[in-house]
């Protein structure tokens, strides 16, 4: 059974979703990818995941970086996995390129090359938003492109981590605002 619970963020209102194996969704209410395989049975209920996502995101919104994740249980094929998995590595207040995931995930495999365009589309539908940080990410260009909570929310995260964004460029057209 899937257990839904609402979040009132300062960015917008945040629908979060839980199983038995942890947190399995957390979006913008509105956002590209909103409620993406979220299952027609659900109910609306507090559970022990949910009452921690609900913490983490009280200090997270707080301006702290929490000392704790709750349980996840991101739903995707083992590439992506791969993906959100280097995501979550990535630090509380820094950023990564979109190159830089690539070129970890070649090590990691032993690949000499891989797409990027892949790693994009994993990193775009990721399912638990801030939790798994894709936020965090970049292009190697400095453009804040690809969020599917929109480019303003990326900003406001950002900067809520103490992100120098002043070198960041957004992107004039072709990507949610």
């Amino acid at each position: 059974m899937i257990y839904t619970q609402h979040y009132a963020s300062p960015l917008g209102t945040l629908l979060l979703a839980a199983d038995d194996g942890g947190l399995t969704g957390l979006w913008f209410e509105g956002a590209k990818y909103f409620a993406a395989g979220l299952s027609p049975e659900h109910a609306e209920a507090e559970t022990p995941v949910l009452r921690d996502t609900a913490r983490w995101l009280d200090l997270y919104f707080g301006g702290r970086a929490p000392d704790f994740l709750p349980e996840l249980h991101p739903i995707g094929s083992g590439f992506r996995q791969s993906v959100w998995r280097i995501l979550r590595g990535i630090p509380y207040g820094q950023t990564m390129t979109y190159g830089e995931i690539t070129a970890r995930l070649c090590t990691e495999t032993g690949l000499a090359h891989m797409s990027a365009q892949a790693v994009g589309g994993a990193v775009g539908h990721n399912p638990i938003s801030i939790l798994i940080p894709c936020h965090r990410v970049v292009g190697s260009n400095g453009s804040l492109t690809g969020y599917a909570g929109g480019i303003r929310k990326k900003l406001a995260l950002l900067e809520l981590e103490h992100i120098d964004v002043s070198h960041f460029t957004i992107p004039s057209s072709g990507t949610a605002l």
